[in-house]
């Protein structure tokens, strides 16, 4: 089947461990979360998050809002890898190119959730990545969180693309893709459609300090992406696209923000959904950013997201200054 949409990228399982007994502290320019050490700390519940991570969480979004939607990742041959099957498969996420490696167990992170945020205890399993023998050119790749032992891969993704020019590439890189460097992915910035970081993450693939965001843009265009979005917690998102530089406001929280795990991916995941859909760039990236204040009203990343239609009725309601302007 050619698919609209098919995310590349490591799942797994987030048990969220919601904490009270905490607080944050602030050492040295650095916010830290601090519980008392060597003593029995209570919490008041554990939510697991199943076949969350960006990747899931894209291909879920793109499937939500009425895409085709695929996944290529491994998973091992545990329960926990077919809980992960059983619910993407409930979301109606393709499991055609999800690869099973016998002897591996899936991954499974641990979030301390305090307040909205969190903060994540990861371990990367190590498994084998290369695209499936029957990959049919989908209309568009979403590349995401990679460990470093899939480096190889990602130039395997990049001339893919190169002698497919039909398949359009979604680049929202992770840790170790921006850890590695833009230089050794140059490749794959230079077939990248649409590009998706935060600022933080911006000034360090540039290797800069520089506070501008509309330069950040322009920085990282010139690696190769076409259309660059670089996001900025609550100040908003920006983008640089064909019609030139915009910034899209927050969308303002409903309600207090239960957990901010997910917006990111959200905000990127849904603006490709709707630029697939034929809406220009700086149009869907609002669609983005609604999808992003509903994610925040619950705990993980899939729980709150919208379909099309509430996606709409959302749009509809919105207040007067959350417009598009240009920088």
């Amino acid at each position: 089947m050619k698919y609209d949409f098919v995310a590349i990228g490591d799942i797994t399982t987030d048990a969220f461990i919601k904490l009270k007994d905490a607080e944050e502290l602030l050492n040295h320019g650095t916010r830290e979360l601090c519980v008392r050490f060597a003593d029995k700390v209570p919490f008041e519940e554990v939510i697991e998050c199943v076949a969350v991570g960006n990747a899931g969480n894209a291909a879920v979004a793109a499937a939500k809002v009425g895409l085709p939607s695929a996944l290529i990742t491994r998973i091992g041959d545990d329960q926990n890898g077919k809980n992960c099957m059983e619910e993407l498969r409930k979301k109606n996420v393709a499991g055609d190119y999800i690869g099973v490696e016998p002897g591996h167990p899936t991954n499974y992170h641990y979030v301390l959730w305090f307040g909205a945020e969190r903060t994540i205890l990861v371990k990367q399993n190590k498994f084998s990545y290369a695209l499936p023998k029957d990959f049919e050119a989908p209309k568009w790749i979403y590349l995401t969180s990679l460990g470093e032992y899939a480096k190889d891969f990602h130039h395997e993704i990049a001339a893919f693309c190169k002698a497919h020019p039909e398949t359009k590439l979604a680049f929202q890189p992770g840790t170790f893709q921006i850890k590695i460097g833009a230089d050794e992915l140059k490749d794959l910035y230079a077939v990248t459609e649409i590009f998706f970081c935060n600022k933080e993450e911006a000034q360090k693939i540039l290797n800069s300090t520089e506070e501008d965001v509309k330069k950040l843009m322009e920085g990282i265009r010139a690696l190769g992406p076409k259309i660059v979005v670089v996001t900025d917690g609550p100040n908003g998102s920006n983008i640089l696209d064909e019609t030139g530089a915009w910034h899209v406001p927050m969308y303002p929280d409903p309600a207090p923000p239960v957990s901010r795990t997910g917006a990111g991916d959200a905000t990127a995941s849904t603006t490709v959904a709707y630029i697939i859909k034929g809406m220009t760039a700086h149009d869907a990236l609002m669609r983005g950013t609604i999808n992003a204040a509903s994610v925040v009203q619950g705990v993980g990343a899939q729980t709150k997201l919208l379909s099309d239609t509430e996606i709409e009725e959302w749009y509809a309601k919105r207040p007067a200054d959350f417009v598009a302007t240009p920088l």
